[in-house]
């Protein structure tokens, strides 16, 4: 199992996507977003280390990821 930190967008994206299938990301604010990626089993750094610019990289790739499969 890979360890993510906030710089791994597109892991992060991926294992959101696995666990949130049916949510369009460009819903979800940027708070729940922060907590979702903080509670993920993979995610190892440090919760207050986010910034918007990361948790915005993580929505983005996330968007692609659901465009992706829809």
């Amino acid at each position: 199992m890979r360890k993510l930190s906030w710089n791994d967008a597109e892991y992060i994206a991926i294992a959101l996507f696995e666990k949130f299938p049916n949510i369009d990301p460009l819903t979800v604010r940027f708070t729940d977003l922060h907590r979702w990626v903080v509670e993920l089993t993979e995610f190892r750094d440090d919760p207050k280390a986010s910034s918007e610019g990361k948790l915005e990289a993580i929505q983005m790739a996330w968007h692609e990821e659901w465009s992706d499969n829809q």
